[in-house]
């Protein structure tokens, strides 16, 4: 059955699932200290039915919606237009607005295929990036200006989890003290180094570093779905490169380890990310599930 928040519950009343109480979750972007332009888009909330629907529900209006709605995934999404081209920010704002429309439009009738179709959120997530790429480049031969974007999205059932993956923004899950990236960075470096001609330090300081070899309404789009298994008490980060450009995994490991609330760790990282420099936009997304309580 299910509580008022939200929550799967057993017959004697104990949770499940994470409910809308159970979940700490904060998401911030910022121009940073060169660029004139804003060219990063998120979206950090939920997925909830909402009377016969799934909506997607943002974490501003969780916080006044939360007793109504019944909660059925996390969802979080970070776009990184890119920057060579003019149209990258509405690049990433439309990516953004139609995965989200497309993973709540159909995440009903995936959750009730799962148990006899495993594959169907790797699915729906790899064909939904592919059709916001397609529609992207249609729109650029229609207009003549070209449109790319990064996408990452963590869609979070319980206990497992979806990451779709196109271009170099990131998702890390830290499990205890070990920080774990899930994503793995589509760029011409991250080539290199899967084909040993250099290893990961040496890389990240050659030009390559921020080639993307996949974007959406890039060139191609290569899409990448990863199941992944959490538990209570996991931090997941998602950021766009402005981040990684500045702040070591080693770093961020410590802060998401120090973490007091979701909103506090954001705004940490994002304060260092401009204080080392601030070269690109920097978008940070942090969300957990609280510690159970005994």
């Amino acid at each position: 059955m299910i509580g008022r928040d939200g929550r799967d519950q057993t017959a004697d009343g104990a949770s499940s699932t994470p409910g809308f109480s159970d979940i700490d979750h904060w998401g911030a972007t910022h121009v940073g200290r060169v660029r004139e332009e804003n060219q990063d888009c998120f979206f950090i909330g939920a997925l909830a039915r909402d009377g016969d629907r799934v909506r997607a529900v943002s974490a501003e209006e969780q916080a006044g919606a939360g007793q109504q709605l019944e909660r059925l995934a996390s969802l979080a999404v970070v776009a990184d237009g890119v920057g060579s081209l003019a149209g990258g920010g509405e690049a990433a704002r439309i990516a953004v607005a139609g995965l989200v429309a497309a993973v709540a439009d159909s995440f009903e009738a995936a959750a009730r295929a799962e148990s006899s179709d495993p594959e169907v959120f790797c699915r729906l997530l790899h064909d939904a990036a592919l059709s916001c790429h397609e529609s992207l480049v249609r729109g650029a031969e229609a207009g003549g200006r070209r449109a790319a974007t990064t996408l990452t999205l963590f869609l979070g059932l319980w206990p497992h989890a979806y990451l779709l993956q196109v271009g170099d923004s990131r998702c890390y899950i830290l499990q205890g003290d070990t920080l774990t990236q899930i994503s793995r960075d589509q760029t011409l470096a991250q080539e290199l180094v899967d084909r040993g001609v250099m290893s990961r330090t040496a890389a990240e300081k050659t030009r390559w570093a921020h080639v993307l070899s996949s974007a959406v309404g890039g060139e191609q789009a290569a899409p990448v779905v990863t199941r992944v298994t959490r538990d209570w008490g996991n931090v997941i980060l998602l950021c766009s490169d402005g981040l990684t450009k500045h702040i070591s995994d080693e770093r961020i490991r410590e802060k998401l380890m120090a973490i007091e609330t979701a909103r506090q760790v954001t705004e940490d990282l994002m304060q260092e990310a401009l204080d080392a420099g601030g070269r690109d936009n920097v978008t940070v997304l942090v969300g957990r599930t609280l510690p159970r309580r005994s």
